[in-house]
C-alpha cells in the first residue's frame, strides 16, 4: 500500500523562467460577493452597491468593487504560483484595463520571469511572475508582477502535517 501525503502546487525547483501557467479554475462573481466586501472593506463609493446611482454613472450599471477583482484574480492563482508560498514579497505595477461587472467570469495566467534561490533561507527559493486576468470574453482586466518566497522540495515545513487519526490507520 502507498499512502499519498496531502500536497498541491508547485516548489521552487518546479519553477521555469518563460513557462506560462493557465490557471485551471475560473470565478464568476455575483452582486452578493461585491456587496459583502465591498461593506465588509468599508468601501463608500456607491457605485458598487446603489444600482439607480450606478446607472447614471459612465458604465451605466454597478462596477464591482476592484479590490475584490485583484483578490479573486491572485486567489486564482494560488494553485500554480504560491500554493507552496512561505510569504508575499511585494506586488509591481499593478494595473487594472478593464471594468469588471456582476455576472463576469474572471480567469488568470501567470508567466514566471525571474527565479533565484534565497540568500537568507536555504529551504526557499524566489519566483517572480507577471500574472494578467481575463474575464469571459478574453478582455484583459488586471495585470501585476508579483514575487512570492516558496519552498524548496526538500523543505520539511510544509510535511507531516496530517494529523494520525485516532482509530488507527485506514
Amino acid at each position: 500500500m502507498t499512502v499519498h501525503e496531502p500536497a498541491i502546487g508547485r516548489y521552487y525547483e518546479d519553477f521555469t523562467v518563460g513557462d506560462v501557467y493557465q490557471h485551471p479554475m475560473g470565478r464568476t462573481i455575483s452582486e452578493a460577493d461585491n456587496t459583502w466586501f465591498t461593506l465588509l472593506t468599508m468601501n463608500t463609493n456607491q457605485n458598487h452597491f446603489n444600482a439607480h446611482l450606478a446607472a447614471k454613472s459612465p458604465t451605466g450599471k454597478i462596477i464591482v468593487n476592484s479590490g475584490l477583482s485583484v483578490a479573486i484574480v491572485l486567489g486564482l492563482s494560488v494553485i500554480d504560483v504560491s500554493q507552496t508560498a512561505i510569504m508575499n514579497l511585494g506586488w509591481e505595477e499593478i494595473k487594472l484595463t478593464h471594468p469588471v461587472f456582476v455576472g463576469d467570469t474572471l480567469y488568470a495566467e501567470s508567466k514566471v520571469t525571474a527565479k533565484r534561490e534565497s540568500k537568507s533561507r536555504p529551504y526557499a527559493g524566489i519566483v517572480t511572475c507577471y500574472t494578467r486576468g481575463l474575464n469571459q470574453d478574453g478582455d484583459e482586466i488586471m495585470s501585476w508582477t508579483r514575487t512570492v518566497m516558496v519552498y524548496r522540495r526538500d523543505a520539511p515545513h510544509d510535511k507531516g502535517y496530517f494529523p494520525q487519526a485516532s482509530t488507527g490507520p485506514l
